[in-house]
C-alpha cells in the first residue's frame, strides 16, 4: 500500500510540474484528490489492512494530500500570474498612438435655420402647429378666400392627386385649421415642407420648407406686423438690420406687403447680391383678409390679424451665401460639411 501511495505522490507531483493551464490543472486535481481520486480511494480501502498499520498509513496519506495540495495551490497560482500577464500585453493600449477621429455628422442647413427661426418665433410667445402634407381643396385654396379662377388652381402649379386632394402649396392650411378650431387670442407659426410644379433652377424647387405665421386678437393692427417681424429680422440678421414694407397681393391678406431687409452681405450699401439696391426680399405678409376670418367663425368686426409666411430654404440660402439652392437637396457630403462649424 506504501508502495502504491509513493507512486500516485510522484505521478502526482510530475503532471502538476507539466501542467500548462487552469484547466490541466484542475483535472489532475481531480484525478488525485476528488472524491473519486486516488489518494481517496487508498483511505477508502484501509479498512483491508492489519490494525497496526493503518494509523501510519494514515498519517502517510494525509502528508501526500497536504504536499499535493500546496504544489496544486502554488503551480495555479504561477499559472494565473502567467495568463494575467499575457492577457496584459495582449490587451495593450498605447495611448499615445494617435488616432482618427470618428466622423460626426451635423444639422442639415435648412434644419438648423428651420431650429433657429421656430425658436425665435417662440421666445415671442408664438406656438407650433403642423399638419398634413396632403390636403383638401377646401384647406389649401377655397378658406384662403383663393376663389376657381386664380392662377395657383392651374394643375401646371399644383401637384394634385385627386380632384379634391392635392400637395400642399403652402402651410396656410394649418391656420385655417386651427382658427376653426381655437378661438382668439391665437398667435402660431406653422413649418413644414410644401410643393409647387415650379421648374428647378438656382432659385426654384418643387419642394422647398415654409414657415408661415398667424395672429389674432382684438386691436391687432399693421404695426404689430411691423415690430414683429423687424423683432425677427435683427435677431436673424443682426441688430443693424432694417425692415422695409412694399404693398403687394395675396388673396388672404389684405392689405398685403412684401417685405425687404437690408442686405446682409453690404449692410445696404449695394452689391452683385441685392443686385445694387441694398434690399433683400424675404417674406410676404399682410392683415388677414376679413372673409379668411369669417368663414372660420371669427368675428372680423371684433377680432383682426396678421400673417406672413417665409421660405426657410431662401433664409438658408441668404444667411449662408449659397449661390445654388440645388446644393441644398443634392446631399453631397462635400458640400454640407462646409456648415459643421457654423451650425
Amino acid at each position: 500500500m506504501l508502495n502504491k501511495l509513493g507512486d500516485i505522490k510522484s505521478n502526482a507531483q510530475h503532471e502538476i510540474q507539466e501542467a500548462d493551464g487552469l484547466s490541466v490543472l484542475e483535472s489532475i486535481r481531480v484525478k488525485y484528490l476528488g472524491k473519486k481520486g486516488s489518494l481517496t480511494e487508498i483511505l477508502r480501502s484501509m479498512g483491508s489492512c492489519p490494525p497496526q498499520e493503518r494509523p501510519a498509513l494514515g498519517m502517510q496519506v494525509n502528508k501526500v494530500r497536504a504536499l499535493l495540495e500546496e504544489q496544486l495551490t502554488r503551480k495555479q497560482e504561477e499559472l494565473s500570474a502567467k495568463m494575467l500577464e499575457l492577457r496584459l500585453k495582449s490587451e495593450r493600449i498605447d495611448v499615445t498612438v494617435p488616432v482618427e477621429a470618428p466622423h460626426v455628422g451635423s444639422l442639415h442647413p435648412i434644419t438648423a435655420v428651420r431650429n433657429e427661426l421656430i425658436s425665435v418665433f417662440m421666445s415671442m410667445g408664438f406656438d407650433v402647429a403642423e399638419g398634413p402634407e396632403v390636403e383638401t381643396d377646401y384647406y389649401n385654396f377655397e378658406a384662403l378666400n383663393i376663389p376657381q379662377d386664380h392662377p395657383s388652381r392651374d394643375m401646371q402649379d399644383s401637384f394634385y392627386i385627386t380632384e379634391n386632394l392635392l400637395l400642399r402649396t403652402q402651410t396656410s392650411a394649418m391656420q385655417i385649421r386651427t382658427m376653426e378650431k381655437q378661438k382668439p387670442p391665437i398667435r402660431i407659426i406653422c413649418p413644414g415642407r410644401v410643393f409647387r410644379a415650379d421648374e428647378v433652377d438656382a432659385t426654384h424647387s418643387p419642394v422647398f420648407h415654409q414657415l408661415e405665421g398667424l395672429v389674432v386678437d382684438k386691436g391687432i393692427t399693421m404695426c404689430d406686423l411691423k415690430g414683429t417681424l423687424d423683432a425677427f429680422a435683427k435677431k436673424i440678421y443682426g441688430s443693424d438690420t432694417k425692415t422695409k414694407l412694399r404693398p403687394s397681393f395675396f388673396p388672404f391678406t389684405e392689405p398685403s406687403v412684401e417685405v425687404d431687409v437690408t442686405c446682409s452681405e453690404c449692410g445696404g450699401k449695394g452689391c452683385r447680391m441685392c443686385k445694387d439696391t441694398g434690399w433683400v426680399e424675404i417674406l410676404g405678409a399682410g392683415m388677414v383678409n376679413p372673409k379668411v376670418l369669417s368663414g372660420c367663425g371669427i368675428d372680423p368686426n371684433v377680432y383682426s390679424g396678421f400673417a406672413f409666411g417665409l421660405g426657410i430654404d431662401r433664409i438658408a440660402v441668404t444667411r449662408y451665401k449659397i449661390s445654388d439652392m440645388r446644393l441644398l437637396f443634392e446631399n453631397d457630403l462635400r458640400f454640407l460639411e462646409q456648415f459643421k462649424s457654423a451650425l
